[in-house]
């Protein structure tokens, strides 16, 4: 058997291979996890894969030190060229790339067979694999610098703890590791100028140790210089990814729009979701008809816009499209409708309303004002709850609901239809439904009877 080094190149193949495939497994594993789940995009390719850099990088700091280790070892007291010393950590560099590329074609064969939203990043690929690299290169120096049997996972784990520390620091730092940010948002998009400043940042460091090491080992005046250019490129990264301003979100998105019953329209990465989300917003659409929140339109936001529903339109939220996404889509949104109300009875009031609206069963507490409250509204037809909400629209948004738009509260009980006061004395919601279904409304007068009238009766509880 041929040996390099001291170590022998059927050795070093069948270690390249077992990385090569523990890599490929780790990445896919971390990259399906970092995947937006049901979006069919190519942003969402690119951002996986740089996103299992938080696995596969500390696993090839491990291998290369390990590697380093025991070529240390194997050339004690030789002198080396400088490339003699450069070309295992090249080769170190060009395995573990070659598994980052396995990774990228697995995940990318669904995506090149079906028609996918926008394009595949080149320059964030390119970033990802200078990250990678960075990771290599750091478990070299590291094996060769410290040759004991406990290097290895002791630098992968060292790896791992500064780099998530930095990715999830949310301020100048995490722009230092290689990253998108998370959670990613679609309509943000993915720019190719901070990729490229990132590249330039990780290849110049990546760079500068691996010079810097050589420089040491061979003693070449040459080589240092190369090193401290490598540093001022590293620096002028630095000075760019640190200036770089936050990209906007994206505001000439072309939806993917769903027309009937009501229109629906969402990032054409999430098209496959908007049978799903139509159907959870067509009976809120309908129970709000006639209101100041009425809408016909559904559209999605980026995550960071506030929902402000106006103008006939229901902005929303869809993080992804995993199971019951549509509910969780329409729970926000009803909540957005109006802001929780600062006392428990009145909260409970308003929790009556939005339950209604998202087709939830009505809530029960202890109070006994809401127990009346619920009964009450649930003997409604869906008709007059309609009708109910236009007439007290502002009310529920405003918190400002009471036991008086709810029949009257537990007083009013044991009264008959024919027999309760009238809205002119009471103020009470003056819609009484009948144990036939139907329902009897009171006349009103000038000042009686309206929405302004009933919100400032108070509650009676």
């Amino acid at each position: 058997m041929r040996e390099h080094a001291g170590v022998s190149r059927e050795e070093l193949k069948h270690s390249a291979a077992v990385t090569v495939a523990v890599l490929l497994a780790v990445g896919l594993i971390a990259a399906w996890n970092v995947l937006i789940p049901g979006v069919d995009a190519w942003e969402n390719i690119v951002a996986a894969v740089i996103g299992s850099l938080r696995l596969t990088g500390p696993v090839a700091a491990a291998f290369a030190a390990w590697v380093a280790l025991r070529k240390r070892r194997a050339l004690r007291g030789r002198s080396l060229t400088t490339w003699r010393a450069l070309k295992a950590p090249l080769a170190i560099v060009v395995v573990v790339l070659g598994s980052f590329g396995a990774t990228v074609l697995v995940l990318a064969v669904k995506t090149v067979l079906t028609d996918q939203a926008g394009r595949l990043s080149l320059s964030g690929l390119g970033m990802g694999m200078a990250g990678l690299a960075l990771y290599s290169v750091i478990g070299w120096v590291a094996g060769w610098v410290v040759p004991k049997p406990y290097t290895p996972p002791i630098a992968g784990l060292a790896c791992y703890g500064v780099f998530s520390w930095l990715a999830d620091d949310r301020g100048w730092a995490d722009k230092l590791a290689p990253g998108t940010g998370e959670p990613y948002d679609l309509f943000q998009g993915l720019s190719g100028a901070p990729f490229f400043d990132q590249t330039i940042w990780l290849l110049g460091l990546t760079a500068a140790l691996l010079l810097g090491w050589a420089a040491l080992v061979t003693r070449q005046a040459m080589v240092l210089a190369c090193a401290l250019l490598a540093v001022l490129a590293a620096g002028m990264g630095v000075s760019r990814v640190l200036t770089q301003a936050k990209p906007a979100a994206a505001v000439d998105i072309a939806y993917s729009c769903q027309e009937w019953p009501i229109t629906v329209c969402v990032h054409p990465g999430m098209r496959a979701g908007l049978t799903e989300l139509g159907a959870a917003f067509t009976q809120i659409a309908s129970r709000l008809a006639g209101t100041p929140a009425a809408f016909t339109r559904v559209e999605q936001r980026p995550l960071d816009d506030a929902l402000k529903p106006a103008n006939g339109l229901a902005p929303v939220h869809v993080p992804d499209l995993s199971a019951g996404f549509a509910e969780e889509a329409a729970y926000e949104y009803v909540e957005s409708l109006a802001p929780r109300c600062p006392t428990t009875v009145a909260e409970g009031y308003r929790q009556i309303v939005t339950a209604w609206l998202r087709g939830e069963p009505l809530p029960g507490t202890p109070l006994p004002e809401h127990q009346y409250a619920t009964q009450w509204f649930s003997s409604l037809s869906e008709p007059q709850r309609r009708e109910w909400l236009r007439m007290f629209y502002t009310d529920f948004q405003g918190c400002r609901l009471s036991s008086t738009h709810f029949g009257g509260g537990p007083a009013q009980a044991g009264m008959t239809p024919s027999v309760r006061p009238t809205p002119e004395s009471s103020h009470v919601y003056p819609v009484y439904p009948t144990p036939g279904g139907s329902a009897r409304s009171a006349p009103q007068t000038p000042g009686a009877g309206g929405v302004s009238s009933v919100a400032n009766t108070g509650d009676v509880s």
